[in-house]
């Protein structure tokens, strides 16, 4: 009997409580999981995922510290399997934390069509803070004092500081270009020194823009949150371009105007990209040496499909001109001679 008390009892219940984490999991795989992914909030979802794996440890760390008192171990064993079984519950405290935090941070990074826009700055230095504070309570729990780590940790990190001043230039200037969401992932961006191109990556260090012709800008943080920047993606992805036409003099500018909003009219409703809903509208400007000048105003879903609503709209439009007898001129210069003057007469 007092073997039983010593060795099969506690093994019982920790068995038990290996057991009932067992069943707390699957419940939380299972129903617990279907319930918050119906939910319209995604941190719920975030949280459940960080428990995923830590119950069953919970479980049998709590029956291990249960048993402690039945097991006749000397004080200094029994002293030593607590403080074990209390780093255990930090670490996976910690870990759940880091989790968390990091499904948090990948949530926040999302534009509005799901897309994430960066996780190599804030999910991987929020893991590390929360790792740290891990270890640093660890230590405490131990009886580790951590005010002599703590100084050196602020002597270091100053001299690093001075040391890193670029290199954390750009990594505070990352920091504010992805909180302030005014440059994200997939964004097309042209910069005050005339680069385009679309934005793929913010790291911790440089921000990287593709171009239309398939090479890449390595723009550093610091450069790109200190330059004028357009964002062609927002306030919305939609936006609208002017396409320039010049007409003869001698053209009726009521048929002229009538034709080309039927033109784009119909490139709106009828290529890929084009804004169906957008009422098109042409606006003279200028006389010209040539010509008389107008812009159309079109639409596009986003800023890659304006290439190809413009490239459809001159020829559908030029097309049209010739059907219509509109005539686009070609730059003439007439001169005026006076009828006294000389030409090519030579001069004593």
């Amino acid at each position: 009997m007092e073997w039983f008390n010593d060795y099969l009892a506690p093994a019982a219940i920790v068995l038990v409580s290996i057991v009932i984490g067992l069943g707390l999991q699957h419940l939380v795989g299972k129903y617990l999981m279907k319930a918050v992914e119906k939910s319209k909030w995604r941190g719920d979802d975030i949280i459940i995922r960080g428990l995923k794996g830590k119950i069953v440890i919970w479980a049998a760390i709590i029956g291990l510290y249960s048993v402690l008192p039945m097991i006749n171990l000397p004080q200094q064993y029994s002293d030593l399997v607590r403080k074990i079984l209390l780093v255990l519950v930090i670490a996976s405290i910690t870990l759940v934390a880091s989790s968390i935090l990091g499904g948090f941070m990948r949530t926040y990074t999302r534009d509005e069509k799901g897309t994430v826009l960066s996780t190599s700055i804030f999910t991987i230095l929020a893991r590390v803070v929360v790792l740290t504070i891990g270890i640093l309570i660890v230590l405490q729990a131990l009886n580790i004092s951590i005010t002599p780590m703590l100084t050196a940790l602020g002597v270091g990190g100053l001299a690093v500081a001075l040391a890193l001043q670029d290199t954390l230039s750009n990594l505070f200037a990352g920091f504010h270009i992805i909180l302030t969401r005014k440059v994200r992932v997939n964004d097309w961006v042209e910069l005050a020194s005339g680069e385009t191109g679309q934005v793929i990556d913010i790291t911790w260090r440089d921000t990287t823009i593709k171009q239309r012709r398939n090479n890449i800008i390595i723009v550093p943080n610091s450069t790109l949150a200190s330059t004028i920047t357009t964002n062609f993606s927002l306030p919305k992805r939609e936006l609208a371009t002017r396409v320039e036409v010049g007409v003869s003099y001698s053209s009726d500018l009521e048929q002229v105007e009538k034709v080309t909003v039927e033109v784009a009219e119909d490139v709106m409703k009828n290529v890929k990209g084009g804004v169906p809903t957008h009422k098109p509208f042409i606006r003279y400007h200028s006389f010209g040496d040539s010509s008389i000048n107008l812009y159309v105003n079109l639409r596009m879903t986003s800023y890659e499909a304006q290439f190809r609503i413009v490239h459809e709209f001159i020829k559908k439009l030029h097309r049209r001109f010739n059907e219509e007898g509109i005539i686009i001129p070609f730059p003439i210069r007439t001169l005026d001679i006076p009828g006294n003057a000389s030409i090519g007469k030579n001069r004593d």
